[in-house]
């Protein structure tokens, strides 16, 4: 998995050193998903976090300073890796249809690995407090704008029909959720497609779908 950046100035700590605080809040993202998802977020308390993370009490309060704060770093962290993943993906040589290809791809594999993450954030973000929940539905629509300019881009090259801008706005959103849903439904999925099959199907869906809008 590549680094998430759990940094997150917004929320708040005394600890100097960066790399540590990216390292620490790295784990206790970790350590947080698997408790959240056993236990349930209200029943997960702080000290069977640090215990989880390996830190004790006082440690973990240098790197947060409530729960909040924990489910808010688990959201930033996965908008974090789809962004740099689907960045990486547009940075490639690739042209045309291939290139937004490339970036569905790298979007569904980050979806795969971080399938508990996902998960996570959509069942308990309402937990969140207000200023947290908007920069998560920030961030979120930052993803999908990554789709979106990646469409418009193409339209410009004349490698897409002459979509519209609402159509491009829709597709972007449909990839956005086609990727999340891999997580929703994988006790489904993952017993019937690999993530490859699971891919290539949604891909092709995609891209007909691009093919016939203009006919």
């Amino acid at each position: 998995m590549q680094d998430k950046d759990t940094e997150s100035p917004e929320v708040v700590t005394h600890i100097k050193n960066q790399e540590l605080v990216k390292e620490r809040r790295r784990q206790i993202v970790d350590a947080a998903v698997k408790l959240f998802i056993e236990n349930g977020y209200h029943k997960t308390t702080t000290r069977a976090l640090a215990k989880e993370t390996g830190l004790s009490i006082g440690s973990l309060y240098e790197y947060v300073s409530t729960k909040d704060d924990v489910l808010y770093l688990v959201c930033i962290a996965i908008h974090t890796e789809v962004e740099q993943g689907v960045k990486e993906a547009l940075a490639r040589p690739t042209v045309g249809k291939a290139a937004l290809a490339e970036v569905i791809r790298e979007f569904f594999l980050v979806c795969d690995r971080m399938s508990d993450h996902v998960l996570l954030m959509y069942q308990v973000t309402h937990f969140l407090p207000l200023k947290w929940q908007e920069k998560v539905l920030e961030a979120e629509l930052r993803i999908t704008n990554l789709f979106i300019e990646a469409m418009r881009e193409l339209r410009e090259l004349g490698k897409l029909p002459q979509l519209d801008d609402d159509t491009i706005n829709l597709i972007g959103h449909n990839i956005s959720v086609i990727g999340h849903i891999w997580a929703f439904r994988r006790w489904y999925f993952a017993k019937n497609f690999t993530i490859e099959q699971y891919i290539e199907q949604q891909t092709k869906f995609i891209m007909s779908f691009l093919e016939d809008t203009n006919k």
